[in-house]
């Protein structure tokens, strides 16, 4: 295990874009974000976004590798999706109608939006004048099921309470039928998830990490627990592409 931030500021948000490279949000002492590249090999840091008067969370890759996309909350306040190239080039607005966007998930070349309103709307633009709306209240993790035609969000309008906890629905999106369906429940007071495989998904809670296989339909399994001097409860959670490097970001301990 290995600390790779002091944490003094907000450095969270991590998202592996290969085996060996890792993004995360990182706050700067004006209080504004850039997107950080972390290599596991070298140990360097590289800005991605290197603005100064704007602010850029939520990395990840695009399907085709040349560019990082960030939610930009930019100097009106807007805040939409850029795409920012590896190369440092000049970054791109992608879907400039959809606004004010908080979280995103990545489904080949299409993104779908977590749509901040009232209420908070999951929407999948097919193109500029079909953009379905998905769900209502859906949680802030958006990720495409491992090869499947569907999208996996938390259904915030189905919470039970079991053992003092909450707990919500993950949803299935197909792409194609446009419909949803449940299969699974998440992770009590839990809500950012990691697929493994097509079944399987882990999921933390305060200092440990939990498994659990929804074709099999099996409870949560807790598989880890993460002792770090200093620090407390895990908030994301980040895997690389071959499942072997696993990245955490927690919170300071009071």
């Amino acid at each position: 295990m290995k600390k790779i931030t002091k944490g003094n500021n907000y450095d969270n948000q991590p998202t592996f874009i290969n085996k060996s490279q890792f993004v995360f949000t990182s706050q700067a002492e004006s209080g504004y974000t850039d997107i950080i590249m972390y290599n596991l090999v070298n140990g360097k840091f590289t800005n991605m976004t290197r603005t100064s008067d704007i602010s850029e969370y939520s990395p990840d890759i695009t399907s085709c590798g040349q560019y990082i996309s960030a939610v930009t909350v930019e100097k009106d306040s807007t805040q939409r999706l850029w795409l920012y190239p590896i190369n440092l080039g000049e970054p791109e607005l992608l879907y400039d109608d959809i606004k004010p966007v908080g979280y995103y998930g990545w489904h080949g070349e299409t993104a779908a939006l977590f749509q901040l309103g009232t209420p908070n709307r999951l929407v999948y633009p097919y193109s500029r004048e079909d953009i379905f709306e998905v769900a209502q209240n859906p949680g802030r993790c958006i990720k495409s099921r491992p090869g499947t035609d569907e999208i996996v969000y938390l259904d915030k309008n189905t919470n039970i309470i079991s053992d003092g906890k909450e707990v919500f629905e993950l949803k299935g999106y197909n792409v194609n039928s446009r419909q949803s369906e449940k299969i699974g429940t998440a992770l009590g007071n839990a809500e950012d998830f990691c697929w493994l495989d097509k079944n399987n998904l882990i999921m933390a809670r305060d200092n440990s990490i939990y498994l659990k296989n929804i074709s099999k339909g099996t409870d949560w399994e807790e598989i880890a627990f993460i002792n770090m001097p200093g620090y407390q409860n895990i908030s994301r959670i980040a895997l690389s592409p071959d499942n072997k490097n696993l990245v955490i970001a927690m919170e300071p301990a009071n």
